[in-house]
């Protein structure tokens, strides 16, 4: 690995979580490719991940506590993908998750009633790629790189320091 200090590791890893969440942005916005709720699910780790680098820089005492946070959170994006993939290739029936909008938001049998008339998108429909890949295959790689390179870190981290 890199001979390189935690703090470029996680600029890094913020650069690749910014980049990513502008770019689910900017498919959704501006090229009008409608997410699942798979894909809206996938786009919290890159978030949450802005934050933790964030407050990382204002609580360095506990840098090591929140590197081990990234690898659980890019490890749950890893899963979560892992499933969405899978449901994109037939390996699993979409659940629950895939075809319902946040129930809480639902208030009258009139809001109900839209709800129920308006096109879900359905979380086995890849509606854009890149490189003939999946944005859900995409996120497998970049959160399966992150995890391991997140755990390099932690396991080598009074040397790195």
């Amino acid at each position: 690995m890199f001979n390189l200090k935690i703090e470029s590791y996680l600029k890094l890893i913020f650069l690749v979580s910014l980049v990513s969440i502008v770019s689910a942005y900017f498919i959704e916005h501006i090229l009008g490719h409608q997410p699942c709720n798979l894909c809206l699910i996938e786009r919290i780790p890159y978030g949450l991940s802005i934050i933790l680098i964030i407050l990382n820089y204002f609580l360095e005492k506990n840098e090591k506590f929140i590197i081990l946070l990234l690898i659980i959170i890019f490890a749950f994006s890893l899963i979560i993908s892992i499933y969405h993939f899978g449901i994109e290739q037939g390996f699993f029936e979409e659940s629950a998750v895939c075809g319902i909008k946040n129930s809480a938001e639902i208030i009258s049998k009139d809001e109900l009633l839209k709800q129920l008339q308006e096109k879900n998108i359905s979380c086995k429909d890849v509606t854009f790629r890149i490189f003939g890949l999946s944005l859900t295959s995409i996120n497998i790689l970049i959160s399966f790189l992150l995890t391991i390179l997140l755990t390099k870190i932690f396991i080598s981290y009074e040397k790195n320091k």
